[in-house]
Protein backbone atom coordinates (compact mmCIF):
# COMPACT_ATOMS: atom_id res chain seq x y z
CA UNK A 1 0.00 0.00 0.00
CA UNK A 2 1.08 3.50 -0.91
CA UNK A 3 2.32 6.00 1.87
CA UNK A 4 -0.37 9.06 1.76
CA UNK A 5 1.01 12.72 2.12
CA UNK A 6 -0.31 13.73 5.36
CA UNK A 7 -0.82 17.48 4.28
CA UNK A 8 -1.47 19.04 7.58
CA UNK A 9 1.56 18.55 9.18
CA UNK A 10 3.91 18.54 5.83
CA UNK A 11 2.28 22.48 5.46
CA UNK A 12 3.07 22.89 9.01
CA UNK A 13 6.82 22.02 8.24
CA UNK A 14 6.75 24.39 4.89
CA UNK A 15 5.23 27.24 6.89
CA UNK A 16 8.36 27.20 9.01
CA UNK A 17 11.23 26.59 5.65
CA UNK A 18 13.80 28.74 6.38
CA UNK A 19 12.97 29.65 10.06
CA UNK A 20 15.88 30.90 12.41
CA UNK A 21 13.51 28.06 14.81
CA UNK A 22 15.20 24.68 15.92
CA UNK A 23 11.70 22.68 14.84
CA UNK A 24 10.92 19.25 16.67
CA UNK A 25 8.57 16.93 15.68
CA UNK A 26 6.99 14.95 18.46
CA UNK A 27 4.16 12.45 19.08
CA UNK A 28 3.43 9.18 20.24
CA UNK A 29 6.14 6.07 19.19
CA UNK A 30 5.44 4.86 15.21
CA UNK A 31 2.99 8.04 15.11
CA UNK A 32 4.71 8.61 11.55
CA UNK A 33 7.28 11.17 12.38
CA UNK A 34 10.32 9.57 10.03
CA UNK A 35 7.93 9.29 7.32
CA UNK A 36 6.81 12.94 7.85
CA UNK A 37 10.54 14.02 8.00
CA UNK A 38 10.99 12.04 5.12
CA UNK A 39 7.87 13.75 2.96
CA UNK A 40 9.42 17.04 4.23
CA UNK A 41 12.80 16.40 2.38
CA UNK A 42 11.01 15.28 -1.52
CA UNK A 43 9.23 18.21 -1.11
CA UNK A 44 12.14 20.01 -0.60
CA UNK A 45 14.19 18.47 -3.58
CA UNK A 46 10.89 18.85 -5.76
CA UNK A 47 10.25 22.49 -5.18
CA UNK A 48 14.12 24.26 -4.61
CA UNK A 49 16.38 24.25 -6.76
CA UNK A 50 19.48 25.32 -4.59
CA UNK A 51 18.78 22.88 -1.44
CA UNK A 52 21.48 20.95 0.80
CA UNK A 53 19.60 18.01 2.96
CA UNK A 54 21.95 16.65 5.77
CA UNK A 55 20.33 13.50 7.54
CA UNK A 56 21.35 10.94 9.14
CA UNK A 57 18.54 8.24 11.10
CA UNK A 58 20.54 7.72 14.21
CA UNK A 59 18.62 4.20 14.13
CA UNK A 60 20.37 2.97 11.25
CA UNK A 61 23.76 1.23 11.72
CA UNK A 62 25.49 3.30 8.66
CA UNK A 63 25.26 5.84 11.47
CA UNK A 64 26.35 4.64 14.51
CA UNK A 65 29.25 6.53 14.54
CA UNK A 66 27.46 9.61 14.88
CA UNK A 67 26.14 9.00 18.49
CA UNK A 68 28.99 10.83 19.91
CA UNK A 69 27.36 14.37 19.61
CA UNK A 70 31.05 15.85 18.60
CA UNK A 71 31.15 13.27 15.87
CA UNK A 72 27.46 14.60 14.91
CA UNK A 73 28.67 17.90 14.84
CA UNK A 74 31.50 17.17 12.81
CA UNK A 75 29.31 15.17 10.17
CA UNK A 76 27.31 18.68 9.57
CA UNK A 77 30.06 21.03 9.26
CA UNK A 78 31.77 18.79 6.77
CA UNK A 79 28.66 18.33 4.65
CA UNK A 80 27.58 22.03 4.67
CA UNK A 81 27.36 23.88 1.22
CA UNK A 82 27.63 27.87 0.99
CA UNK A 83 25.33 30.14 -0.26
CA UNK A 84 22.05 27.06 -0.90
CA UNK A 85 19.38 25.90 1.48
CA UNK A 86 21.20 23.87 3.93
CA UNK A 87 18.92 21.64 6.08
CA UNK A 88 19.79 19.46 8.52
CA UNK A 89 17.35 16.56 9.70
CA UNK A 90 18.18 13.92 12.42
CA UNK A 91 15.80 11.65 13.13
CA UNK A 92 16.19 9.84 16.50
CA UNK A 93 18.01 12.37 18.24
CA UNK A 94 18.08 11.18 21.91
CA UNK A 95 20.20 7.96 20.61
CA UNK A 96 23.30 10.53 20.16
CA UNK A 97 24.82 11.32 24.19
CA UNK A 98 24.50 15.08 24.81
CA UNK A 99 22.76 15.85 21.50
CA UNK A 100 21.66 19.04 22.32
CA UNK A 101 25.71 20.23 22.64
CA UNK A 102 25.93 19.20 19.00
CA UNK A 103 22.47 20.91 17.47
CA UNK A 104 23.23 24.26 19.94
CA UNK A 105 27.00 24.95 18.55
CA UNK A 106 24.99 24.34 14.91
CA UNK A 107 21.84 26.69 15.81
CA UNK A 108 24.09 29.63 16.62
CA UNK A 109 26.18 29.47 13.75
CA UNK A 110 23.15 30.53 12.29
CA UNK A 111 23.92 28.45 9.07
CA UNK A 112 21.46 25.83 9.31
CA UNK A 113 17.45 25.08 9.32
CA UNK A 114 17.10 22.38 12.04
CA UNK A 115 14.43 19.88 12.30
CA UNK A 116 14.50 16.61 15.04
CA UNK A 117 12.89 14.12 15.98
CA UNK A 118 13.34 11.82 18.87
CA UNK A 119 11.59 9.25 21.29
CA UNK A 120 9.34 11.48 23.72
CA UNK A 121 10.26 9.99 26.92
CA UNK A 122 13.57 11.62 26.06
CA UNK A 123 12.92 14.59 23.99
CA UNK A 124 10.04 15.92 26.54
CA UNK A 125 7.96 18.79 25.37
CA UNK A 126 8.66 20.15 28.64
CA UNK A 127 11.84 19.74 28.14
CA UNK A 128 12.62 21.35 24.83
CA UNK A 129 13.02 25.38 26.12
CA UNK A 130 15.84 24.39 28.68
CA UNK A 131 17.60 22.11 26.76
CA UNK A 132 17.63 24.09 23.57
CA UNK A 133 19.28 27.69 23.37
CA UNK A 134 17.84 28.54 20.43
CA UNK A 135 13.34 28.83 20.06
CA UNK A 136 12.26 26.11 19.59
CA UNK A 137 8.55 24.84 17.25
CA UNK A 138 6.96 21.93 18.50
CA UNK A 139 5.17 20.29 15.62
CA UNK A 140 3.15 17.42 17.40
CA UNK A 141 2.13 14.59 15.35
CA UNK A 142 -0.90 12.15 15.86
CA UNK A 143 -1.58 8.96 14.90
CA UNK A 144 -4.10 8.50 11.69
CA UNK A 145 -7.24 10.52 11.94
CA UNK A 146 -10.24 8.98 10.66
CA UNK A 147 -10.26 10.94 7.31
CA UNK A 148 -6.49 9.97 6.79
CA UNK A 149 -7.72 6.45 7.01
CA UNK A 150 -10.53 6.96 4.52
CA UNK A 151 -7.78 8.28 2.40
CA UNK A 152 -5.45 5.82 2.76
CA UNK A 153 -7.46 2.67 2.21
CA UNK A 154 -9.94 4.63 -0.45
CA UNK A 155 -12.69 3.52 1.58
CA UNK A 156 -16.29 4.63 -0.60
CA UNK A 157 -18.69 3.65 2.63
CA UNK A 158 -17.57 5.77 4.89
CA UNK A 159 -19.81 5.07 7.81
CA UNK A 160 -18.71 1.56 7.40
CA UNK A 161 -15.04 2.31 7.90
CA UNK A 162 -15.65 4.37 10.78
CA UNK A 163 -16.98 1.21 12.61
CA UNK A 164 -13.73 -0.03 11.54
CA UNK A 165 -11.70 2.69 12.01
CA UNK A 166 -13.03 2.50 15.54
CA UNK A 167 -11.42 -0.93 16.34
CA UNK A 168 -8.47 -0.84 14.15
CA UNK A 169 -7.39 2.60 14.52
CA UNK A 170 -4.68 5.10 13.75
CA UNK A 171 -1.27 3.61 14.01
CA UNK A 172 -0.77 3.21 10.49
CA UNK A 173 2.02 0.55 10.87
CA UNK A 174 -0.97 -1.85 11.94
CA UNK A 175 -2.07 -1.48 8.45
CA UNK A 176 0.38 -3.66 6.93
CA UNK A 177 -1.24 -6.88 8.84
CA UNK A 178 -4.31 -8.89 7.05
CA UNK A 179 -5.30 -9.95 10.43
CA UNK A 180 -6.88 -8.42 13.68
CA UNK A 181 -4.95 -10.76 15.45
CA UNK A 182 -1.45 -10.08 13.68
CA UNK A 183 -2.76 -6.11 13.61
CA UNK A 184 -3.22 -6.56 17.54
CA UNK A 185 -0.12 -7.87 18.08
CA UNK A 186 1.81 -5.18 16.86
CA UNK A 187 0.05 -2.78 18.61
CA UNK A 188 0.68 -4.37 21.96
CA UNK A 189 4.40 -4.27 20.83
CA UNK A 190 4.74 -0.74 20.40
CA UNK A 191 2.66 -0.77 23.86
CA UNK A 192 4.91 -2.76 25.59
CA UNK A 193 7.88 -0.81 23.84
CA UNK A 194 6.56 2.70 24.88
CA UNK A 195 6.04 1.43 28.68
CA UNK A 196 8.89 -0.91 28.88
CA UNK A 197 11.16 0.31 26.98
CA UNK A 198 10.90 3.80 26.83
CA UNK A 199 9.65 4.49 30.34
CA UNK A 200 10.66 2.00 32.76
CA UNK A 201 14.18 2.44 31.54
CA UNK A 202 14.59 5.98 31.79
CA UNK A 203 12.42 6.49 34.71
CA UNK A 204 14.12 3.24 36.34
CA UNK A 205 10.45 2.14 37.65
CA UNK A 206 11.24 -0.70 39.97
CA UNK A 207 7.80 -1.88 40.39
CA UNK A 208 6.97 -2.48 36.55
CA UNK A 209 3.49 -4.43 36.98
CA UNK A 210 2.59 -1.71 39.20
CA UNK A 211 3.15 1.10 36.34
CA UNK A 212 1.75 -1.69 33.78
CA UNK A 213 -1.69 -1.65 36.20
CA UNK A 214 -2.21 2.21 36.10
CA UNK A 215 -1.54 2.42 32.68
CA UNK A 216 -4.27 -0.03 32.22
CA UNK A 217 -6.96 1.25 35.02
CA UNK A 218 -6.62 4.82 32.72
CA UNK A 219 -7.15 2.85 29.60
CA UNK A 220 -10.42 1.01 31.07
CA UNK A 221 -11.34 4.44 32.43
CA UNK A 222 -11.00 6.58 29.11
CA UNK A 223 -13.63 9.54 29.41
CA UNK A 224 -14.36 9.03 33.24
CA UNK A 225 -13.54 11.41 36.09
CA UNK A 226 -10.43 10.07 37.67
CA UNK A 227 -8.02 11.28 40.78
CA UNK A 228 -4.78 10.09 42.22
CA UNK A 229 -6.61 9.33 45.32
CA UNK A 230 -9.55 7.34 43.33
CA UNK A 231 -7.11 5.23 40.98
CA UNK A 232 -5.28 4.38 44.78
CA UNK A 233 -8.39 3.29 46.54
CA UNK A 234 -9.22 1.25 43.32
CA UNK A 235 -5.52 -0.17 42.43
CA UNK A 236 -5.49 -1.09 46.62
CA UNK A 237 -8.62 -3.20 46.34
CA UNK A 238 -6.35 -5.81 44.20
CA UNK A 239 -3.91 -5.88 47.35
CA UNK A 240 -1.55 -3.22 45.51
CA UNK A 241 -0.02 -0.60 48.11
CA UNK A 242 0.53 2.21 45.97
CA UNK A 243 0.62 5.55 46.95
CA UNK A 244 -1.02 8.82 45.57
CA UNK A 245 2.69 10.33 44.89
CA UNK A 246 2.93 7.41 42.51
CA UNK A 247 0.31 7.30 40.87
CA UNK A 248 0.88 11.30 39.98
CA UNK A 249 4.36 10.52 39.27
CA UNK A 250 3.36 7.53 36.77
CA UNK A 251 0.43 9.48 35.28
CA UNK A 252 3.01 12.40 34.32
CA UNK A 253 5.20 10.25 32.47
CA UNK A 254 2.66 8.42 30.68
CA UNK A 255 1.84 12.12 29.38
CA UNK A 256 5.41 12.57 28.51
CA UNK A 257 5.36 9.67 26.30
CA UNK A 258 2.13 11.02 24.46
CA UNK A 259 0.06 7.79 25.48
CA UNK A 260 -2.37 9.74 27.38
CA UNK A 261 -3.45 13.63 27.22
CA UNK A 262 -5.34 15.30 30.46
CA UNK A 263 -8.31 16.65 29.86
CA UNK A 264 -8.53 19.58 32.80
CA UNK A 265 -12.49 20.75 33.98
CA UNK A 266 -13.62 23.94 33.51
CA UNK A 267 -16.48 25.44 35.97
CA UNK A 268 -18.37 27.29 33.17
CA UNK A 269 -20.41 29.71 35.72
CA UNK A 270 -17.82 30.62 37.75
CA UNK A 271 -15.41 30.58 35.21
CA UNK A 272 -12.42 28.87 36.73
CA UNK A 273 -10.19 25.77 36.47
CA UNK A 274 -11.51 22.83 38.97
CA UNK A 275 -8.04 21.22 40.30
CA UNK A 276 -9.88 18.26 41.27
CA UNK A 277 -10.88 14.90 39.10
CA UNK A 278 -10.13 14.77 35.38
CA UNK A 279 -10.76 13.14 32.37
CA UNK A 280 -7.66 11.14 30.43
CA UNK A 281 -7.84 9.97 27.14
CA UNK A 282 -5.44 7.74 25.01
CA UNK A 283 -3.49 8.72 22.49
CA UNK A 284 -5.27 6.05 19.92
CA UNK A 285 -8.06 3.53 20.56
CA UNK A 286 -6.77 0.62 19.16
CA UNK A 287 -4.41 0.82 21.85
CA UNK A 288 -8.13 0.08 24.18
CA UNK A 289 -8.66 -2.94 22.22
CA UNK A 290 -5.04 -4.43 21.74
CA UNK A 291 -4.51 -4.46 25.82
CA UNK A 292 -7.54 -4.50 27.43
CA UNK A 293 -10.14 -6.32 24.53
CA UNK A 294 -14.07 -5.63 24.56
CA UNK A 295 -14.36 -5.71 28.48
CA UNK A 296 -15.74 -2.96 30.02
CA UNK A 297 -16.58 -1.49 26.42
CA UNK A 298 -18.44 1.85 26.46
CA UNK A 299 -18.67 2.87 22.50
CA UNK A 300 -19.46 6.55 24.26
CA UNK A 301 -16.44 6.55 25.45
CA UNK A 302 -14.75 5.28 23.04
CA UNK A 303 -16.17 7.70 20.65
CA UNK A 304 -15.46 10.61 22.95
CA UNK A 305 -11.56 9.85 22.78
CA UNK A 306 -11.79 10.02 19.11
CA UNK A 307 -13.49 13.50 19.15
CA UNK A 308 -11.21 14.55 22.26
CA UNK A 309 -8.13 13.86 19.69
CA UNK A 310 -10.02 15.38 16.64
CA UNK A 311 -10.44 18.61 18.59
CA UNK A 312 -6.37 18.38 19.64
CA UNK A 313 -5.48 17.83 15.77
CA UNK A 314 -7.83 21.05 14.43
CA UNK A 315 -5.69 22.88 17.33
CA UNK A 316 -8.11 23.18 20.10
CA UNK A 317 -7.92 23.60 23.66
CA UNK A 318 -10.32 21.22 25.38
CA UNK A 319 -11.55 21.17 28.63
CA UNK A 320 -14.07 19.46 30.41
CA UNK A 321 -17.05 21.68 31.46
CA UNK A 322 -19.04 21.91 34.45
CA UNK A 323 -22.12 23.71 35.13
CA UNK A 324 -24.01 23.36 38.22
CA UNK A 325 -24.37 19.70 38.43
CA UNK A 326 -24.61 19.20 34.82
CA UNK A 327 -21.58 18.02 32.46
CA UNK A 328 -20.78 19.25 29.08
CA UNK A 329 -18.41 16.67 27.22
CA UNK A 330 -15.95 19.19 25.82
CA UNK A 331 -15.46 22.79 25.47
CA UNK A 332 -13.20 23.39 22.23
CA UNK A 333 -11.24 26.92 21.80
CA UNK A 334 -9.73 28.50 19.52
CA UNK A 335 -8.47 31.89 20.20
CA UNK A 336 -11.90 33.89 19.47
CA UNK A 337 -13.81 31.01 18.71
CA UNK A 338 -15.28 28.47 21.23
CA UNK A 339 -17.83 25.30 20.62
CA UNK A 340 -19.73 22.92 23.37
CA UNK A 341 -20.16 19.66 22.35
CA UNK A 342 -21.70 16.46 23.76
CA UNK A 343 -20.80 13.05 22.49
CA UNK A 344 -22.92 9.95 22.39
CA UNK A 345 -23.46 6.80 20.97
CA UNK A 346 -27.06 6.64 20.23
CA UNK A 347 -29.60 9.45 20.20
CA UNK A 348 -32.56 7.93 19.03
CA UNK A 349 -33.49 6.96 22.52
CA UNK A 350 -35.68 10.38 23.79
CA UNK A 351 -34.11 9.90 27.12
CA UNK A 352 -30.62 10.01 25.94
CA UNK A 353 -31.64 12.87 23.99
CA UNK A 354 -32.64 15.21 26.74
CA UNK A 355 -30.08 14.10 28.83
CA UNK A 356 -26.92 15.22 26.24
CA UNK A 357 -29.34 18.82 24.86
CA UNK A 358 -30.37 19.88 29.14
CA UNK A 359 -26.87 21.14 29.68
CA UNK A 360 -25.79 22.46 26.62
CA UNK A 361 -29.40 24.92 26.59
CA UNK A 362 -28.53 25.84 29.73
CA UNK A 363 -26.11 27.61 28.91
CA UNK A 364 -26.82 31.44 27.99
CA UNK A 365 -23.87 32.31 25.80
CA UNK A 366 -24.17 32.74 21.85
CA UNK A 367 -21.27 30.13 21.04
CA UNK A 368 -22.58 27.52 18.62
CA UNK A 369 -23.59 23.82 20.60
CA UNK A 370 -23.29 20.51 19.27
CA UNK A 371 -24.29 16.99 19.89
CA UNK A 372 -21.35 14.53 18.09
CA UNK A 373 -23.36 11.25 17.64
CA UNK A 374 -23.64 8.09 15.40
CA UNK A 375 -27.24 9.14 14.19
CA UNK A 376 -26.53 7.53 10.43
CA UNK A 377 -28.64 10.60 9.51
CA UNK A 378 -28.02 14.32 7.93
CA UNK A 379 -27.21 16.90 10.50
CA UNK A 380 -30.05 18.69 11.58
CA UNK A 381 -31.26 21.62 14.48
CA UNK A 382 -32.26 21.15 17.55
CA UNK A 383 -33.76 24.01 19.93
CA UNK A 384 -30.25 26.04 18.55
CA UNK A 385 -27.86 22.89 18.79
CA UNK A 386 -26.64 21.06 15.60
CA UNK A 387 -27.17 17.40 15.82
CA UNK A 388 -24.28 16.01 13.87
CA UNK A 389 -23.39 12.14 12.83
CA UNK A 390 -19.73 11.99 13.67
CA UNK A 391 -18.12 10.27 10.91
CA UNK A 392 -19.35 13.28 8.92
CA UNK A 393 -18.04 15.74 11.73
CA UNK A 394 -14.63 13.96 11.39
CA UNK A 395 -14.47 14.28 7.27
CA UNK A 396 -15.82 17.48 6.96
CA UNK A 397 -12.26 19.35 8.34
CA UNK A 398 -9.72 20.76 6.03
CA UNK A 399 -6.69 21.71 7.52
Amino acid sequence: MDRIIRKKYLKELIDLSGTPDIKVITGVRRSGKSVLLQQFADYLVETEKDVNIISANLQELEYDYLLEYHKLHSYVMDNYKPNVHNVVMIDEIQLCDKFELAINSLHTKGMFDIYLTGSNAFLLSSDLATLFTGRVMEIKVFPFSFAEYVEYFGCENTTEAFDEYVRTGGMSGSYFYKTDEHRFEYIKDVYTTILERDLVKKYKIRNRSEFLSISEFMMDNIGNLLSPNNICVALNRGKSEITRKTVVKYISYLENAFMFYEAKRYDLKGKKYLETNKKYYICDASFRYAINGTKNLDFGRVYENIVYLELLRRGYEVYVGKLYKKEIDFVAIKRNEKIYIQVSDNISDPKTMEREMTPLLQIRDAYPKMIIARTRHEDYQQEGVLVTELSNWLLEYKA
